[in-house]
């Protein structure tokens, strides 16, 4: 897998091929499906990693978004072989207001390449992705209302944001199709991410020019770095079910390593994208012993999500709209909400909102009562073009977070926090 990573980014470099980037919208009018019958998928090379759709509908491990995203990505075509890859890096100053806040730089984003080859009937992509934020050590950085993993394997990690590990995804999908509806799929990673839940946050279009972290995380796509996965499904026409078997285990605190695989744990998703600008999806997991310190608590999971973008004659907008809800065998279950929109005005500007509400049993300390909390966020980055692939940019953003009465007096009432940054686009 790793010399196809490599591959990816030096082909992009070096290759004397012409390389096209795919940053607008496709025109998915003209790939009906009578083309796409006619066309073998390795033909066209713009089909998705699952099937006979447009490629731009592909998300995150095996989700889906809508037709109509806008694919951030740099594509090369040697042969049958398409080779992508895309880098959003991020480096910034966060500051959490109140007695329980804080302040400290941060980095996070990803840089990820991929090599797919296609034959007649179907297709093989290897995917890597890596993270920089295991370089903010264990504690990562201030955010408050978050819960859910460790710092050092022994005291929670309150009011913070784990960092993610470097290996975000070594994966590999094998596609068969049938027909221009229908096909198979077998995807296996290690890490990788399960079939549940939304695409994960930092790569859904909604929300992905925030390098700030849900509170609603651990109920919707907190799944996306498992170590041990594998995932199989079948697609017929705009539809898709697919389940996986993979490691319960939340990555523990070491951000450096690759952890054992282990298949303990089960989930299951339908999804279906009923027009191009739509993509829903409810999903279903259980999962073994999710979390380190309390190992002898499994959980069920539940999701339903849709997301909706629409292209603008020169940007794009779109909204995400997700539920989650988790319970501790035992326990009463735990409901969360997001919802979250961003509009790219031009090449410039993008502008972001959020709006979340979580209820968490994490913040007391554990037995120290449920709270209901909310958060929203509002922000904007502006870009410059530094070259025909890359982009700098410069951001802000300020968010204020809601507890309830018996909180106030820990939490200083109803504290803000605020970030800048500075970003890398590579796309």
């Amino acid at each position: 897998m790793t010399v196809f990573f490599a591959r990816a980014l030096a082909a992009l470099a070096f290759a004397s091929a012409p390389v096209f980037a795919a940053d607008e919208p496709m025109d998915h009018a003209a790939m009906d499906h009578q083309s796409m019958e006619a066309t073998p998928m390795h033909a066209m090379g713009m089909a998705g990693t699952l099937g006979s759709y447009a490629f731009t509908r592909d998300g995150t491990g095996t989700s889906w978004q809508p037709d109509t995203s806008v694919h951030l990505g740099l594509h090369e075509m040697n042969g049958d072989t398409m080779y992508m890859a895309h880098a959003r890096l991020y480096a910034g100053y966060d500051w959490q207001n109140g007695p329980r806040g804080d302040d400290s730089t941060f980095f996070s984003g990803m840089v990820m390449g991929s090599a797919r080859y296609g034959f007649d009937d179907g297709s093989l992509t290897l995917r890597a992705m890596l993270s920089p934020d295991p370089v903010m050590g264990p504690r990562g950085y201030p955010l408050l209302l978050q819960a859910g993993e460790s710092a050092d394997g022994v005291h929670p990690l309150t009011d913070r944001q784990h960092p993610h590990d470097l290996f975000m995804e070594l994966s590999a999908t094998y596609a068969r199709t049938f027909s221009a509806q229908d096909s198979v799929f077998l995807y296996a990673g290690w890490p990788g991410e399960p079939a549940f839940g939304p695409p994960a946050f930092m790569h859904r279009l909604s929300i992905m020019d925030s390098p700030e972290a849900p509170i609603t995380h651990h109920w919707l796509d907190s799944t996306h770095i498992t170590f041990g996965v594998v995932t199989g499904g079948y697609v017929h026409d705009n539809w898709k079910i697919e389940a996986s078997g993979f490691k319960g285990r939340e990555p523990d605190e070491s951000r450096w390593d690759i952890e054992p695989a282990r298949f303990d744990s089960a989930s299951v998703r339908l999804s279906w994208n009923p027009t191009e600008e739509l993509a829903l999806q409810a999903s279903w997991a259980k999962l073994t012993s999710p979390e380190a310190l309390e190992p002898q608590h499994d959980q069920k999971r539940l999701s339903a999500s849709v997301i909706y973008t629409h292209p603008l004659d020169n940007g794009w907008w779109s909204t995400t709209l997700a539920w989650g809800r988790k319970q501790i065998t035992g326990d009463d279950p735990l409901n969360a909400w997001t919802i979250e929109s961003a509009v790219k005005i031009g090449e410039p500007w993008t502008i972001f909102v959020r709006a979340e509400y979580a209820e968490n049993d994490e913040l007391n300390g554990h037995g120290g009562g449920m709270a209901k909390v909310g958060k929203a966020s509002i922000g904007g980055v502006h870009d410059w073009r530094i070259g025909p692939h890359a982009l700098i940019g410069l951001g802000a953003l300020y968010s204020r977070n809601w507890v309830p009465a018996f909180l106030k007096a820990a939490y200083g009432g109803n504290p803000g926090g605020a970030m800048v940054f500075a970003r890398i686009l590579v796309q």
